[in-house]
C-alpha cells in the first residue's frame, strides 16, 4: 500500500503542501521577490490584509459570484439537462454547443467578451441597429451592471459542465421509477421534483462544492476582462486579483504571499465546512469500513 501511495504522497507534498507553507514564511516578510526574505515583519501583512477596504469589497464580491453562481447555474443546468436526457432530434449537437464554452480557453472567452461588450462594441452596435440604443451601456466600467455582465460571463461559460455533470447522474436513475409514477398517474413535473430531484441530489451537492471552491479562486476571467486597475473601480476585483495586483504587481511579493495564504485558508475552512454539513451523507453512505458496521449494528 505504501509502496503505491508513496509516488503519489510525493507529489502532493512537493506541489501543493511545500508551496503553502513557503507561502506562509514568506508571507511574515516585506520581500520583493528575489534574494533571501530579510526583512521580517511578522505578522503585519496579514493584520493589513484584514484591515484593507479593497481586499473588503474582493472578499464581498466572491461572496456575491458564489451565491449567484449557484443561483444561475443550477436551475438552468438542471432544466437543460432534463430537456437533453429526453429524445429529440438534434440532442446529441445542443450538447456540444451547450459542451462548447467550457472547453475554451480562459484568454479566448475573456478576449471575446471584452472586445463585446465594450462601449463601442458589437453587443451596444447591435442594440442601435435594433432600434434599443437606449438600452445601450458601458457594461465593462459601470460598477452598477459590471459584476452582474462578470456573473452572465460566468454562467455561459461554466453551465455547459453542470449540465454534462447533471446528465451523467441521470443516466443513474432507474427509468422503471419513472414508468411506474406515470402509472400512478403522476404529471412530468411530478415525477421530476419527487423522483428525480431526490436521486440526482449527490450529483448536485458534488456540483455546487465544485463550483463554491471555484468562485471562491476566480481570477482568469476577471483578470483578462477588466484587468488589475479596472477591477477594483467596476466592482469586480476577487481575492485572487487583489492577490496579483497588490503583490506581483505592486513589487511586494511577501504581501501577495500572505494574500495567498488568507485565501488558502478561507477555501478551506468553506471546503471543511461544506464537507461536513453536505456532503457528509454522500461518504458516510459510501463508506464500507468499521464505522459503517458500527452505524448499521447500532440501529
Amino acid at each position: 500500500m505504501i509502496l503505491l501511495a508513496g509516488p503519489a504522497l510525493l507529489v502532493f507534498l512537493a506541489f501543493v503542501i511545500f508551496p503553502v507553507l513557503m507561502a506562509g514564511y514568506y508571507g511574515f516578510f516585506s520581500w520583493q521577490g528575489y534574494g533571501p526574505p530579510t526583512d521580517f515583519v511578522g505578522l503585519k501583512n496579514y493584520l493589513t490584509i484584514l484591515q484593507d477596504p479593497l481586499f473588503h469589497d474582493a472578499l464581498a464580491h466572491n461572496g456575491f459570484i458564489l451565491v449567484f453562481s449557484l443561483v444561475f447555474q443550477g436551475p438552468a443546468a438542471i432544466l437543460l439537462a432534463l430537456l437533453l436526457n429526453r429524445r429529440m432530434r438534434g440532442q446529441s449537437l445542443i450538447r456540444v454547443l451547450i459542451f462548447i464554452p467550457y472547453v475554451i480557453s480562459e484568454v479566448v472567452v475573456g478576449t471575446g467578451w471584452s472586445l463585446m461588450l465594450q462601449t463601442s462594441g458589437a453587443f451596444n452596435d447591435l442594440l442601435e441597429k435594433m432600434g434599443l440604443g437606449f438600452l445601450a451601456n458601458d457594461w465593462l466600467s459601470n460598477p452598477d451592471i459590471a459584476i452582474w455582465t462578470l456573473m452572465v460571463i460566468i454562467t455561459w461559460k461554466y453551465v455547459g459542465f453542470a449540465v454534462i455533470l447533471f446528465l451523467a447522474g441521470l443516466q443513474g436513475i432507474p427509468e422503471e421509477l419513472h414508468e411506474a409514477a406515470a402509472i400512478d398517474g403522476a404529471s412530468y413535473w411530478q415525477i421530476q421534483w419527487r423522483i428525480t430531484l431526490p436521486l440526482l441530489a449527490p450529483t448536485l451537492r458534488i456540483w455546487a462544492f465544485l463550483s463554491i471552491i471555484g468562485s471562491l479562486q476566480l481570477f482568469d476571467l476577471v483578470y483578462i476582462i477588466w484587468g488589475q486597475y479596472i477591477a477594483s473601480t467596476a466592482g469586480t476585483s476577487t481575492m485572487a486579483t487583489y492577490m496579483v495586483s497588490e503583490g506581483r504587481n505592486a513589487g511586494n511579493f511577501g504581501y501577495g504571499n500572505a494574500v495567498a495564504v488568507v485565501l488558502f485558508l478561507i477555501s478551506l475552512v468553506v471546503a471543511l465546512v461544506y464537507q461536513r454539513a453536505v456532503l457528509r451523507r454522500d461518504t458516510d453512505g459510501a463508506l464500507t469500513g468499521a464505522p459503517a458496521r458500527k452505524k448499521r449494528t447500532t440501529r
